[in-house]
């Protein structure tokens, strides 16, 4: 804990922040329950203070060096929140959500005494979202189907079984010997989290709620689905051609970025080296996706689409699914190093263009792999492979829309798809 005034007043700040956003949000979901009443409970007022008792608590048990001022201001309010409940009960509510929250802000008061302030702010505005979104977490249970939910618990309990007891070492004579069990099913948990990212907003949102919207959250999905969905689609209701292509490119925007948070948690340095013509392809993409939205804004309205017309997706959490990435991953792990062996960088970017017509997300990872500490691949290389397999990827998404996808989104796509690979290959020729 800090001794310093002005740090400590900066600390206390944040506590009283992070109860006044915890607290306006719970005065405004009471007044759109109770049509305008107060809470009678906690409160834009009572929720500050909830967070300032907390980090009292914490500043007087450091000052006195006893934990149990802490363990005494938690039991109050504790007994607040049961007398509340039972009050809330007495009139017909039995809901808990204001009681426990009270408890999560004395505790997040407390912690922005001692802990790290950054994770802890993070927590608190985590907490205010969570309460925030009550009507779209209970959409996203309506929609879920029982099969989704129990793919993802399978997935979940395999995850948090196997994970933790498979050996993190590799087997076998070279090119064989940069698969891991532990990196490769490491990997699978990744990609798959961020996938079900995307599967969990489209739940939420709808396909409904515009087609620019299901191009963002698509993309987290799968931009290949999404691209596929949508030149379907067009052949359907040509007249969103327009719109249907906008959303694409803001899918393909998505998958560039995922290129770069994938580089970036698995292998930073790569990262730097990426970004440049990753980033070009992906601001190309955007701003592809801006110019077709000003040209068509007039004959496009969003949210047109039919209920029944929902960009399919498959849930991510599948162990189908889930097996076939981690195959994949490993063997590319595996025919890249091979490549690099045997053919040298020539055959390692030929192998990173063919498996791009696949999957980006597995080059990208074993890319990042093959560049790390002890890896066989220097970062340049391993740059200029993740670029040629997003590029070869762009070029099996156009030719999606060639050949599925009505004569006006190929008109509105072929272009588009030119400009993004010339500032991705452009970008990473001359960076």
């Amino acid at each position: 804990m800090p001794t310093d005034p002005v740090a400590l007043l900066g600390r206390f700040g944040a506590a009283l922040a992070l109860g006044l956003l915890i607290g306006t949000q719970r005065e405004f979901q009471h007044r759109r329950e109770e049509n305008g009443a107060s809470s009678p409970y906690a409160g834009i007022r009572t929720f500050p203070l909830l967070a300032l008792a907390g980090g009292l608590g914490a500043y007087l048990s450091a000052v006195l060096d006893s934990p149990w001022i802490v363990a005494a201001v938690l039991l109050a309010v504790g007994a607040f929140a049961v007398a509340a409940y039972r009050a809330g009960v007495a009139r017909g509510d039995v809901g808990l959500t204001t009681e426990v929250a009270a408890l999560v802000t004395t505790l997040l008061g407390a912690l922005c005494l001692t802990g790290a302030l950054g994770v802890v702010a993070a927590v608190g505005v985590a907490v205010a979202i969570l309460l925030e979104l009550k009507p779209e977490s209970r959409r996203f249970v309506r929609a879920l189907k029982e099969e989704e939910l129990e793919a993802a618990l399978k997935f979940a309990a395999v995850s948090a079984l196997i994970l933790p007891v498979l050996p993190d070492e590799t087997y076998g004579p070279p090119p064989f010997d940069v698969v891991s069990p532990f990196k490769v099913w490491l990997m699978v948990v990744f990609i798959s989290g961020i996938s079900f990212l995307g599967y969990v907003l489209t739940k939420v949102v709808g396909a409904t709620r515009g087609v620019g919207l299901t191009g963002l959250v698509g993309g987290l999905a799968s931009s290949t689905a999404t691209t596929l969905s949508f030149a379907e689609r067009s052949k359907a209701k040509e007249a969103l051609s327009g719109a249907l292509a906008m959303g694409v490119f803001a899918a393909w925007a998505v998958m560039f970025a995922r290129v770069l948070v994938e580089a970036g948690v698995v292998n930073r340095p790569l990262l730097g080296a990426v970004w440049p013509a990753i980033t070009a392809g992906g601001v190309a993409g955007l701003a592809y996706a801006a110019f077709l939205w000003a040209r068509n804004r007039k004959a496009e309205k969003e949210g047109e689409a039919d209920p029944d017309e929902q960009a399919a997706f498959t849930n991510p959490f599948e162990l189908k699914s889930a097996l076939a990435f981690g195959a994949l991953y490993a063997v590319i792990l595996v025919v890249s190093k091979a490549a690099e062996m045997y053919l040298g960088t020539t055959g390692l970017y030929a192998s990173a263009v063919a498996s791009g017509l696949a999957d980006v997300d597995a080059v990208t990872l074993s890319m990042a792999e093959l560049s790390g500490p002890g890896g066989s691949v220097d970062l340049d290389t391993a740059a200029t492979a993740v670029t040629l397999a997003a590029a070869s990827n762009t070029v099996v998404k156009g030719g999606i829309v060639v050949a599925t996808g009505s004569a006006a989104m190929r008109k509105a796509i072929l272009p588009g798809t030119a400009i993004v690979l010339a500032a991705m290959l452009v970008v990473g020729w001359w960076v």
